[in-house]
């Protein structure tokens, strides 16, 4: 807790937009140190993570959601239901949108959604390192025209540009209240999941097309040694033979790289020595198996 006999303030924000549009990049800054996965690739967040800031006397409990698209099978279903139970009873609902992009009809649609929400709402416009400088304005009173929001920022979270004064506002618009969390912590998610999503982010960064959404992780089994090191099986689960081939790739070529890269992002996150040992295995219905969703973190949606 702050040392300062000023009061506390304690909340959530709940960090909404449309697929790719730098949310998990952006809560990733807002609390100084990874945890969320990023992809350039669109619906790489299926679930509900939560990254703890701080800032000044107030604690920022930051609920990166899943981005909001039209759904069309039960994992898309259920990734949206958890990015709208996310905004909740949110102290404030964020939305992010890529203002490179503008305001398509993915965007626009979630406004319009959000207008119907008791939550107060704030606007970053993210990515504007990469945007067109004199669209920037226009695109915000477009924004605010369709809902009128408490505080527009323009950001750059792949930078920082901007992301302190939008922190800073955040952080004012809490209640007054007591922290709920320690201060050195920075997620609410189990080690077990946070480590599967990072050898999820793996298979974003290192495989194409459609392949990386047929696929998911689990982990199986976590031993704590007694020299300090950790022993985790994780389980890619893909749909047909063709994709197992493809991450395995010539000789185990690609699922050894998958491995590494992966074992030493969870060696960082866990401060430990790490063994880590991958299986593919092709289960056809994954996306329909209800025991999938609990290891991922997803509600069941029929």
């Amino acid at each position: 807790m702050p040392a300062s006999s000023a009061p506390t303030r304690c909340g959530t924000v709940a960090v909404v937009g449309a697929p790719n549009a730098g949310k998990s990049t952006l809560v990733n800054t807002l609390v100084g140190q990874k945890v969320a996965i990023v992809s350039s690739k669109v619906q790489t967040t299926r679930t509900r993570l939560m990254g703890i800031a701080i800032d000044g006397g107030s604690q920022l409990l930051l609920v990166d959601t899943p981005g909001i698209f039209a759904p069309r099978r039960r994992l898309d279903r259920a990734m949206v239901r958890a990015a709208w139970d996310g905004a909740d009873g949110a102290d404030v609902v964020l939305l992010v949108v890529d203002a490179k992009a503008g305001l398509k009809d993915d965007a626009r649609a979630i406004i319009d959604s959000l207008g119907a929400r008791p939550e107060p709402k704030m606007l970053a416009l993210n990515k504007v390192d990469i945007a067109a400088k004199p669209r920037l304005l226009d695109l915000a009173a477009q924004a605010n025209q369709l809902l009128p929001f408490a505080e527009t920022f323009f950001v750059a979270a792949e930078t920082g540009d901007g992301v302190p004064e939008l922190k800073g506002a955040l952080a004012a618009a809490l209640p007054v209240r007591a922290w709920e969390y320690p201060a050195d912590q920075l997620v609410d998610a189990t080690t077990r999941l946070l480590a599967a999503e990072l050898t999820r982010e793996q298979l974003y960064t290192r495989l194409h097309a459609e392949l990386p959404y047929a696929s998911t992780v689990e982990t199986e089994k976590w031993e704590e040694r007694r020299d300090g090191s950790t022993v985790i099986h994780q389980q890619i689960l893909v749909e047909r033979d063709s994709q197992k081939a493809i991450i395995l790739g010539a000789k185990g070529s690609m699922i050894k790289a998958i491995g590494e890269a992966s074992r030493g992002a969870i060696a960082t996150l866990t401060g430990r020595r790490v063994h880590l040992f991958l299986h593919v295995k092709v289960k056809a219905d994954w996306a329909d198996d209800r025991a999938v969703f609990r290891d991922i973190g997803l509600d069941w949606v029929e």
